[in-house]
Formats: structure tokens, sequence, C-alpha cells
């Protein structure tokens, strides 16, 4: 069903496009097409719609403009690979990494490189229900598998190197975050009604061996209800949902707690199903809210600054049913998970332009669809 609906409203904005070509003796060969702004008019924008990736062809290339508007109107074409329920998203140097739980493996949309790769698909390094990811600053690529209850760690091309935890200590890891130095690394445990094992535990990301557990289940500062998933600032601040709470939390990078922010209910600024969480260079923090189809940008302090998206049916740029993971590269690119309708919606600052970054590299062409 999500399929058809989003290849319906491809087909539909093709068909448009196909009759403004003829209804235009003077139309270009491709189309002016404008893409959508946040915020919208009358306010500045600050970010613009880039692209969407959900099938393999959305990196690998096209060999015409006629054989990209096909792509683009159908959705995929024959032999292509797709997402089938996508759940995390990191990202490095214009590597778009996806946690896939349908197909037990991660998928790596290479946009520099034009490639389609996946992850986790053979042994030693086999994923069976891959959650959580996140690529450190050497690179290495962090998985979370609730079912194995270990973390298991990859080089950039996805060749296994080690695994981290175990189910004596694990229970539910849905989440995984790195320091800015990759030295450490937090594995969110999100625990259930019936255990007390809601924690944030604190690893040596290299030797593997258990530093630190931060928070116990409750309601009080530093302790937690449901901890989905967890990002790091630049400043080394470890950022957590605290679902269960409605809440954001805050910790220093000894462990300590910081400060909380949000409060259950269904205005801009308010929780009402937080999952997904990131940050950007500037510390800003972006977290996404499956009830409400979108996701919120605060400042470190916690503030509102403003939102993107809205729930849809149409699978449009933007359009939420289902939003889980997040993630903002170098250049401040957000990419965004919809489980539903299985793709990540790319936003771009305003201030930068479509060929510029690692994400813009050869992306000259496919920003034109």
């Amino acid at each position: 069903m999500p399929h058809q609906i989003t290849r319906l409203w491809r087909g539909v904005f093709y068909a448009l496009f196909i009759l403004t070509l003829a209804g235009c003796a003077t139309a270009p060969k491709e189309a002016e097409l404008i893409p959508p702004v946040f915020p919208a008019a009358p306010d500045a924008p600050r970010f613009i719609y880039e692209r969407t990736l959900s099938f393999s062809d959305n990196v690998e290339q096209a060999s015409s403009v006629t054989e990209r508007l096909k792509l683009f109107a159908l959705g995929e074409k024959k032999g292509a690979k797709a997402l089938i329920k996508p759940f995390g998203v990191a990202v490095h140097r214009g590597r778009v990494y996806v946690t896939d739980t349908a197909q037990r493996l991660v998928v790596m949309f290479d946009i520099p490189g034009r490639r389609y790769v996946e992850i986790g698909t053979d042994k030693p390094g086999q994923l069976t229900k891959p959650m959580g990811i996140d690529v450190s600053s050497l690179g290495e690529v962090f998985v979370s598998d609730m079912t194995l209850r270990r973390v298991l760690v990859y080089d950039g091309e996805g060749k296994f190197l080690r695994s981290i935890g175990d189910k004596d200590t694990l229970q539910r890891p849905s989440s995984v975050a790195v320091n800015p130095d990759g030295t450490r690394l937090y594995v969110t445990d999100t625990g259930g009604v019936d255990t007390e094992a809601h924690h944030v535990y604190v690893f040596d990301a290299r030797t593997g061996a258990l530093l630190q557990t931060i928070g116990k289940r409750g309601i009080k500062d530093g302790e937690f209800n449901l901890p989905l998933q967890a990002a790091v600032s630049p400043d080394g601040t470890l950022y957590v949902v605290d679902k269960g709470n409605f809440r954001v939390q805050a910790f220093r990078p000894d462990g300590s707690f910081a400060l909380a922010f949000g409060t259950p209910g269904r205005f801009p600024g308010q929780f009402a199903s937080p999952k997904g969480i990131a940050t950007d260079p500037q510390g800003n923090i972006y977290v996404v809210d499956t009830a409400f189809g979108n996701f919120q940008i605060f400042n470190k302090d916690g503030q509102l600054l403003m939102f993107i998206g809205e729930r849809g049916s149409s699978g449009a740029p933007a359009k939420y049913m289902l939003p889980a993971g997040i993630d903002v590269d170098e250049d401040g690119r957000i990419y965004v998970v919809d489980q539903f309708f299985r793709k990540v919606d790319v936003f771009r600052p305003v201030g930068l332009r479509a060929d510029e970054g690692f994400a813009g590299k050869g992306l000259q062409e496919k920003a034109k669809l």
C-alpha cells in the first residue's frame, strides 16, 4: 500500500509535468520544478526539500533524462532494490546508512560513489533486527541489533570488524550514538513495562569494555521510562529521547544530568510520541514525533526553533505517517526516515547549493527531478 500511494503521487506529478511541456512551445527539456521550502512564506526559508531515497535507482546512474523522468513518476524500474521497513539513519561524508528491520540488513546509499550497497547479510556480521545506527568520526558503522542484543561494528564499506555487548547486559538495545572523537559508545536499552532495565550503557567504542550505566527507571531527572534513541552533540553532550516521559534529557560527557525539555501535549514544542533524535554541527537538536508526523528543531537550551513536516497519506515530500530515525550530516543536510512510506527525505539548508557538500557530489542531475 505505501508503494502504491507513493507511485500514484509521483505518477500524477509526472502527468502534470508532461501536460505542462505539451502546452508550452518554449518549455525547457527538463522541468523547472520548485521544491517546497520550510518554513513557508511569509517567513524566511531555512531549509529546502532536496530529494528522497527509497530505491537503488535513486543513487545509481540513470542513462538518460527520459529514463530519470520515468523513474521519478513510477518510483522504480525493473530490477531496482528498495527499502522495505527502514528505521534508523546515519550519514558520513555523503554515505547514507539506513537500517531495515524487515530485510535484516543495512542499506548504504553512497551518493558520491553512485552505489547502493547491502551490509550485514553474511556471517560473522549477519544482522537479525537492526535498529539504531551511528557512524563515528573514524568512519566505523555501529548498529544495534535488538534480537541479537549486541552492537555490531563495520567499516565504511560494510566489512564486519567486531561486536560490543552481550545478552547478559543488553535487553532491548534500540539505539547507538558515538561521541565526537569516536572513543565512547552510548547504547540505549529501552527495557519494557515488566522490567527495570531502562538505561543508557556507555562502552569503550574500541575495546567494548562497559564503562558506565546512566539512569534507571523513573520520572525524576536522570531517570527514564522507555528511553528510545540517542545522539551526541559536537560538544559531547548526550541527548536521549525519554519516550515514556514525553521529554528529551541531556547529560554531560561524564554522565551527569544537565537538563530536560518537553512536556506531553499536541502543540509545537511538546511531544506526543517522540522517537528519533539528532544534532547538527551547531549543537541544535532535532526530534522526530511519530504522532505529529514531523520533526521539531530545538536549540541547545531546549527552546523550539521550528518544525518540518506533517501527517499525510500521499508520501509527498515532508508528508509522514510513521517517521522514525533522523540524522544531520556535516554540511547541515537533514535525513528523516518514514517507515510507512519506506523512504528517507533529504532537506538542505537554503544557503547550501545542491552541488555543495559531501552529498552534493554528483547530485546536480538528480536534484533536477
